[in-house]
């Protein structure tokens, strides 16, 4: 660089690179530091919860800086259930300060709604919360029909409640599992996913696949349930809650789980309300919401469940919610087998519903309405609405724009994995940094649900 040229400087400074050329030692940076101490720790959370925050959060003691180390925990698969990243503030064994960091999984799905046609977006949201794709196939169709204006079914109805209902158990068997293997019982992990196979090879048989179905949509669901299917799903009803008792049996009174889950992760009510939090974690404070007796849909208050609800909102009543949910699913799936109506599985309406199989062969008119709902889709009346469903995770909403024309002008997604994960700072604030996994766990988040 010659002499007539300045030296570029930034408020001030010399550019990094400038300071490389010359053979100057770079001074080492900061970053974590930088982030994590944008405010005093009792600042940042009377800031962020008001009135709602108490002194239990704050240390009176303030270590001095040095004694403080700022470290990454993950993202890793495994650990942190899905690509997330933590920045922990530690102050000995003990977290200070949490930083919940997100987007490593982008994948641009409600963009991409935009720019498939109504008949083609349950493919795209049952990949994101995908321990739960019915849920988001049905909070996605119950919103298309609302704009349609269309019923569905009494016997559509009663197979959503159906699917919906095996998935919230499908669900919870995940969360369970890996919250037993995250703190150390191996053998939830073998007898999770166990039992969850019962169920799989049920939606296997019904829509085609394991995962990312496509089955419930607008104006009804793909298909009727298959031959066989009452012996199926008796077969699930009789195996699932006597295993859910041996779970109980051995996790329940065992000294280890209780040490490492009771008092652990803990969150209040009003804590629940100021950030949005739903679900098995806001009815682990003694909250009694849920949307499905809040709210019905689908025909579901015609059948009688209980909601369970906790008292310390930590790790344990997590768990044990989750344990009473499925019996509770259990129960609603007996109810459905028992009074599943006859009739059609999808609206008699044409501009929506594809001509039956059958009449392909024998109609030209009939192949061509069939061709055009599947290439071009249909119209739906311009309006905006948003509809919400209680997922295994909380409330999963669908917010949904039309113009008019044969697409979305635009789709949002209310996902409960995005809003719960807000929690974790609190949760984590001067607890030990070896309950860290055991809290992620309680949450039981799905990264697909936040990076949508």
């Amino acid at each position: 660089m010659s002499d007539e040229t300045p030296t570029p400087t930034i408020d001030g400074e010399p550019e990094i690179v400038d300071i490389w050329l010359s053979g100057t030692e770079v001074p080492p940076t900061d970053e974590g530091a930088q982030e994590m101490a944008e405010e005093e720790p009792e600042a940042r959370l009377r800031e962020q919860l008001g009135s709602v925050v108490t002194d239990d959060y704050v240390d009176s003691e303030v270590a001095p800086e040095d004694e403080r180390m700022i470290i990454n925990m993950g993202p890793q698969h495994p650990s942190t259930h899905g690509v997330l990243r933590l920045q922990l503030e530690l102050e000995g064994e003990i977290i200070r300060r949490s930083k919940p960091i997100i987007g490593y999984l982008h994948t641009g799905m409600e963009k991409t709604a935009e720019t498939l046609t109504f008949a083609q977006g349950p493919t795209n949201v049952t990949r994101m919360d995908y321990l739960a794709p019915l849920h988001n196939e049905l909070a996605y169709s119950l919103a298309v029909e609302q704009l349609l204006g269309i019923d569905v079914p009494p016997r559509a109805q009663a197979i959503r409640i159906l699917m919906t209902e095996l998935n919230r158990v499908s669900s919870h068997l995940v969360a369970l599992a890996t919250n037993g293997m995250d703190i150390g019982a191996l053998s939830m992990m073998l007898y999770g996913f166990r039992e969850r196979e019962l169920i799989l090879e049920f939606f296997e048989k019904t829509t085609g696949l394991r995962m990312n179905h496509n089955y419930i949509r607008p104006g009804g669901v793909a298909a009727d349930l298959p031959p066989g299917w009452r012996r199926d799903v008796a077969r699930i009803v009789e195996t699932i809650p006597a295993r859910i008792r041996d779970y109980d049996d051995l996790l329940r009174e065992n000294p280890i789980w209780l040490s490492r889950t009771k008092g652990v992760g803990v969150i209040t009510a009003e804590e629940c309300r100021a950030y949005g939090i739903t679900g098995p974690i806001l009815r682990s404070t003694g909250v009694d919401w849920d949307l499905r007796k809040a709210f019905p849909y689908s025909g579901i208050d015609r059948y009688e469940f209980d909601v369970p609800t906790g008292t310390n909102g930590d790790v344990y009543d997590r768990y044990m919610i989750r344990m009473e949910e499925i019996r509770q699913s259990i129960r609603i799936v007996e109810q459905v087998a028992e009074t599943m109506p006859k009739g059609d599985y999808r609206a008699d309406d044409r501009k929506v519903t594809p001509p039956p199989r059958a009449r392909i062969d024998e109609s030209m008119e009939a192949l061509i309405h069939h061709f055009k709902i599947f290439t071009e889709g249909f119209r739906v009346p311009p309006g905006e609405t948003y509809v919400a469903v209680e997922s295994p995770r909380g409330e999963l909403g669908c917010y949904l724009v039309s113009v008019g024309e044969g697409r979305p002008w635009r789709m949002h997604i209310r996902a409960p994995s995005f809003y719960n994960l807000q929690a974790l700072p609190v949760m984590m604030a001067d607890t030990l940094v070896a309950d860290t996994i055991a809290t992620i766990a309680s949450l039981d988040p799905v990264m697909g649900d936040v990076d949508r």
